[in-house]
């Protein structure tokens, strides 16, 4: 399974792809149960936005960003040469006043030139009353400026934000997902989510995928470098080293 050439044409137009199915039913509550225990272990603080490449260590996350059907749909947009670049979980417990601000994922992370794409993957259902991400469609063609969010509750790591437009506003997409389906962003589209002023628990795991000529030529934003693990295709240009699986791909 992959995207169609519809989907392909509707993410070079509006920077997204949103609502694509990869684990079924029984899939899809075996990788939340998974999660949960996770949750128990590490706690809520911790798992709101601290659990970051923890594919190096936990099977389950590596299973996720090394999906087949997730896999078939990236090379659909990138080509057949594909870098793991990152894992992330997100999660935004409610009722709560905490949001994510506008902004583009790839301003600070130190890549030239600034391209990667992200697959997000519904860990729990994702919907307007549990805070899901939206997206301006369209934005996805050039680095915008960021300033600081003025509003409290910011959960982007330095409170950065893009100004954006009331019109813009307006016009947002908002990504409702089911548990087990994904959206994938272009990591130039300004983007950002709304409280979760539910009783739900909303999370999802970031994929960060680059082609193998995208290199890191500074630090990120946390002051890490990159560790990206080559998953299909070739790395002629060895940008990121050469970093091992650290499990079996299925």
């Amino acid at each position: 399974m992959s995207i169609t050439e519809q989907q392909a044409k509707a993410y070079e137009t509006d920077g997204y792809i949103t609502g694509i199915p990869i684990s079924g039913e029984a899939e899809a509550l075996h990788y939340r149960e998974l999660f949960d225990e996770l949750e128990a272990r590490e706690g809520r603080e911790k798992c709101q936005m601290g659990l970051l490449d923890w594919h190096l260590d936990q099977e389950f996350v590596w299973e996720l960003a090394t999906h087949p059907k997730i896999l078939d749909c990236i090379e659909r947009l990138i080509g057949p040469d594909i870098l793991l670049l990152a894992t992330h979980f997100f999660c935004k417990y409610g009722p709560q006043e905490k949001f994510v601000a506008w902004h583009q994922d790839v301003t600070y992370w130190g890549l030239e030139p600034p391209e990667a794409i992200t697959a997000w993957y519904a860990i729990d259902d994702s919907d307007c009353e549990n805070g899901c991400m939206r997206v301006i469609p369209g934005t996805h063609h050039g680095i915008q400026e960021h300033g600081k969010s003025n509003k409290e509750g910011n959960l982007l790591s330095i409170n950065q934000e893009v100004p954006v437009s009331e019109e813009d506003e307006q016009r947002a997409a908002d990504f409702v997902l089911k548990a087990g389906e994904i959206s994938i962003h272009h990591g130039q589209i300004i983007h950002g989510s709304l409280p979760n002023r539910s009783t739900r628990r909303r999370c999802g795991l970031t994929l960060r995928y680059v082609p193998p000529w995208v290199k890191q030529l500074e630090r990120n934003s946390m002051r890490r470098m990159w560790k990206a693990i080559l998953l299909r295709g070739e790395d002629r240009e060895k940008n990121f080293g050469e970093i091992p699986m650290p499990f079996p791909m299925k």
